[in-house]
């Protein structure tokens, strides 16, 4: 086993412990806890490591990195995320890879999504991103939009062709009466996702937690974490 490999299993075991620990804490089964490693700025031989250990799930946040780096791992049984807030005229391509779009959050995102997911035949997984520093009409400054618009939005992906509505996501806010505070900020979510559930019933992903707090996600019943950093190290500078 190389290096880097050794060093990536060994990252992944704490983050499975942090997260199994987490789901004991919490009453949860660990099934309920699915993990997606962030694999931005780390090369195609890092996701092929990775899934040589056993990872399924990768996300990615920039198209241009993210479009070559799925082509090149074609090979590998993965399930690719977008995670990034995303511009219209890079839509095509990402549909052309990912499974799932965790960053939906304005209409016409959610026409330019339908449109290119028909043309390449495929259904894309829609999470809407909720921004909880974002005030009624606004959209968050990391992207999402603000509670009180998930319905409508979760109407427009639930009906538009080419497209399935699985849940909700949410990044720990810097702003706002819930920045700071992580886990109150999860739970918010969770009250979101509920009402969700009561018009979109298979709208159960909630996706929730990185690698500074996971554990506040889980105790508040995120169904998937978004953990980067904790597994592939500290971030290269970019530029």
């Amino acid at each position: 086993m190389t290096d880097r490999k050794c060093q990536l299993a060994a990252n992944l075991a704490r983050v499975e412990d942090r997260i199994s620990s987490a789901c004991a804490s919490a009453g949860r089964d660990r099934e309920e806890v699915t993990l997606i490693v962030v694999t931005k700025t780390y090369p195609a031989s890092d996701v092929r490591l990775l899934s040589e250990l056993g990872v399924r799930q990768v996300a990615e946040n920039r198209d241009q990195d993210a479009a070559p780096k799925a082509a090149e791992c074609a090979d590998l049984v993965l399930k690719w995320h977008f995670v990034g807030q995303l511009q219209t005229n890079k839509v095509r391509s990402v549909a052309s890879y990912a499974d799932m779009v965790q960053s939906v959050d304005r209409t016409k995102l959610v026409t330019a999504l339908s449109t290119a997911a028909v043309r390449a035949g495929r259904e894309l997984g829609c999470l809407i991103q909720v921004a909880l520093d974002a005030e009624s009409g606004e959209r968050g400054a990391r992207g999402g939009l603000a509670p009180d618009g998930v319905e409508e939005l979760a109407d427009q992906v639930a009906g538009a062709a080419g497209l399935r509505l699985d849940g909700l996501m949410t990044v720990a806010p810097l702003a706002g009466p819930y920045a700071g505070r992580q886990q109150a900020s999860f739970e918010r979510l969770m009250e979101i996702s509920s009402r969700l559930r009561a018009a979109h019933p298979a709208a159960t992903m909630v996706s929730a937690g990185m690698s500074a707090d996971l554990e506040e996600a889980v105790a508040a019943g995120a169904t998937h974490v978004r953990v980067g950093t904790a597994v592939l190290g500290v971030r290269p500078r970019l530029g």
